[in-house]
């Protein structure tokens, strides 16, 4: 830092330079060394003269003040002048400088600047241009048109729930029989679409105030209003925009409603009418108009460029998306829509296996039977109610291509997004079903959640509770989990290992592989491994080989079958990453056979004194059969580098006591994964733009 400060405006010093005077005038004492804080000089500083021994030679100063550290009061600083010769480049000398001791006083803080005026006066409300705030909010604020219906369901539904919440509680309501439900009707012809509820209706004041008032939301004023009971539970509307959609689709809408409440019984129904302009009209019905004896029904009449939603399957089809599971029954051109029930909102206890088929083939657009299912509930960190199936297998492996999420987000039963990212991680795409939340932070169109930071808790506790029951699978379950579950979808968890490294130990205990000493499709858990293990070792060995009759051939299993050593066998190439991602397994390194310099003796349990005995008699027999010393080893090693292999593909050649019917092997190389792809791009000859291999180390066998 002090040599970087050092810039004048006629003198210009090296690094070096900079640093030997550093080095000098630290050492003229330790006073100087204790004051001396750099401060740097603006540009232009002058010169200033001072005494010196030498002759008289333009002075730099550098002046040490006191802008940080120093406590107040009055404090000691040291200003210090030297001179330097400026025609020598390559010598720089210090000349003897005066170091004066002055007495300043030491600045005060800044005082605290003061509180920003604030306005006094009366309140004014804001302003808004309303013809470009209605145009913002039907143009602008959702991203699939096709929305409009959601929302305008929802309404629907929320008239309806109002209404049943007033019945509920005796709250004046007019006496009539009419069933609580919503109708669509279609027509193409005329290019309209109509949707009539049988809700509690509306006066024309509420009509003013609901429809009128952009953003004022009627539902939330009502539960607001509402005191006790379960007002909130089933009312969707929150933000008092939804009803605006309309215009999306429309360049008109008509809205006929009539209350529901005893005491407006004697007004007439009142008709809305706007084209979405900034500007509306409300009259009494007309007598000779038919209307529904309480209710409301909204006309819209379609742009040309939206006549598709006068279409009967497209409006079916979007309400199987969006709202199939409202609890009033929708009827589309007098045929019921809804028939499917929302069975994740019930006790678990009071879903039959029938109501799982029937909706786990409906939500999963499955023909088959689910493998397993997870049903729960949890209030942290938001009240939630989840229902998820393990599909009896999956399509990626029949190359139909990576499959999306196959989990939806609803809120209060009205779909917020399909197949959302969000709420598990990549490697849970196999899982089917629903995730509900009644008070879960939406966006204000309402297709998106606004707290990022919640939906990756709430995805915490869903992954959480998917690992909890596979491993309760496995426990109590195990050849379900084994022959069924892990069979179909072992892939899924090795991908999460290699990219889910918050639950990467949790999944690791769910992996299941052969190994040498199990039979042929016997798999084995990796604490099944270690329990088998001999108590000296603190290592899990794994051996990658094309199928489990290559592995047991393969030399380099060798010295663990001669120290009796377990190894594990692995066939997929996404073994290997996942090896190489968890490196360790309960304090335990996860290590290839295939690695070199491999000293199996040291974790081998002591033997009884005759074991070591015949030991050390097979060692003498073997040395005596070999015939080969030391040296005779060395040069047969040099001679195969160099003359037999080549030293431009071999890079060291040494001998091994691992080895037994095999005469030699590769250590220290490629996975053997990576060799299989190499392999595979050389025979479709794409090797001309591949970097050649690097040179290979080799162990020999001498005994062979």
């Amino acid at each position: 830092t002090f040599c970087h400060l050092f810039t004048f405006e006629k003198y210009s010093f090296s690094r070096v330079r900079i640093m030997t005077i550093t080095s000098k005038l630290l050492s003229r004492g330790s006073q100087l060394s204790r004051r001396l804080l750099p401060v740097r000089p603006t540009l232009g500083t002058k010169f200033i003269s001072a005494t010196s021994t030498s002759t008289s030679r333009p002075l730099g100063t550098f002046a040490t003040n006191n802008r940080n550290g120093f406590t107040n009061g009055s404090v000691s600083h040291q200003w210090m002048a030297f001179s330097t010769d400026t025609k020598d480049n390559t010598k720089d000398e210090i000349k003897e400088a005066e170091i004066v001791e002055e007495t300043v006083d030491e600045p005060t803080p800044p005082p605290t600047p003061p509180p920003p005026p604030k306005a006094s006066g009366p309140a004014v409300e804001f302003q808004a241009e309303t013809r470009q705030l209605l145009d913002i909010v039907t143009n602008s604020l959702y991203t699939d048109k096709e929305v409009f219906l959601r929302e305008l369901i929802s309404n629907a539904s929320d008239a309806c729930e109002k209404l049943r919440h007033l019945q509920s509680t005796s709250q004046g309501i007019s006496a009539d029989d009419t069933p609580l439900e919503i109708r669509i009707t279609t027509d193409l012809k005329n290019g309209t679409l109509t949707i009539a509820d049988t809700g509690v209706g509306m006066t024309r004041d509420e009509l003013r105030n609901n429809l009128g008032t952009i953003a004022r939301s009627g539902s939330k004023a009502f539960v607001k209003e509402s005191s006790g009971g379960d007002a909130g539970q089933n009312i969707i509307g929150k933000f008092g925009v939804g009803f605006y959609s309309a215009f999306m689709v429309g360049t008109s809408v008509d809205v006929v409603s009539k209350s529901a409440m005893e005491k407006h019984a004697a007004e007439p129904a009142q008709v809305w009418s706007s084209e979405g302009i900034g500007s509306y009209q409300i009259s009494d019905l007309e007598e000779d108009k038919t209307t529904t004896a309480r209710g409301s029904s909204l006309v819209i009449q379609l742009k040309d460029d939206c006549l598709e939603y006068a279409d009967e399957s497209s409006i079916q089809r979007i309400l199987t998306k969006y709202s199939n599971y409202v609890q009033f029954p929708i009827y589309l051109n007098d045929e019921r829509v809804n028939t499917v029930e929302a069975v994740w909102a019930k006790e678990p206890k009071e879903v039959t296996e029938e109501q799982h088929s029937e909706f786990y083939k409906f939500v999963a657009n499955a023909h088959d039977e689910p493998l397993s299912r997870i049903h729960f509930r949890a209030d942290a960190p938001l009240e939630i109610k989840a229902l998820f199936y393990i599909p009896s297998f999956h399509g990626e492996k029949y190359g139909m291509g990576r499959m999306e999420s196959g989990v939806s987000l609803y809120s209060r039963k009205v779909l917020i997004e399909s197949h959302c990212p969000d709420v598990l991680p990549e490697w849970c795409r196999f899982v089917k079903g629903v995730v509900d939340s009644e008070d879960l932070p939406l966006s204000l169109s309402r297709e998106k959640s606004q707290d990022s930071a919640l939906i990756r808790k709430l995805k915490k506790v869903l992954t959480r509770k998917i690992i909890s029951h596979l491993t309760t699978m496995a426990k109590k379950e195990p050849e379900k989990y084994k022959s069924e579950f892990f069979n179909e979808y072992s892939y899924f968890l090795k991908e999460g290992i290699c990219q889910d490294y918050e639950f990467q130990e949790q999944l690791s205990k769910l992996l299941l592989f052969e190994t040498s000493k199990t039979l042929d499709g016997e798999l084995s858990s990796l604490d099944e491994y270690i329990s088998r293990c001999q108590i000296s070792q603190k290592k899990i060995y794994y051996l990658q080989a094309p199928t489990r009759q290559m592995a047991l051939d393969s030399p380099y299993l060798e010295a663990f079958e001669k120290s009796g050593k377990e190894v594990l066998f692995v066939y997929s190439a996404i073994d290997d990453f996942v090896f190489s991602n968890l490196t360790k397994y309960d304090d335990r390194e996860l290590i290839s056979a295939e690695k070199g310099g491999l000293d199996l003796d040291k974790e081998t349990d002591e033997k009884d004194e005759d074991e070591k005995k015949d030991d050390k008699d097979t060692k003498k027999d073997d040395a005596v059969t070999t015939g080969l010393n030391q040296t005779e080893i060395d040069h047969f090693c040099a001679w195969l580098q160099s003359d037999a292999l080549g030293s431009e593909k071999i890079k060291s050649i040494k001998s091994t006591k691992r080895l037994g019917a095999s005469p030699a092997i590769i250590i220290d190389h490629e996975s053997a994964a990576f060799r299989r792809m190499m392999k595979m791009v050389e025979s479709q000859g794409g090797t001309s733009n591949i970097p050649p291999l690097p040179k290979q180390a080799m162990e020999v066998n001498p005994e062979h």
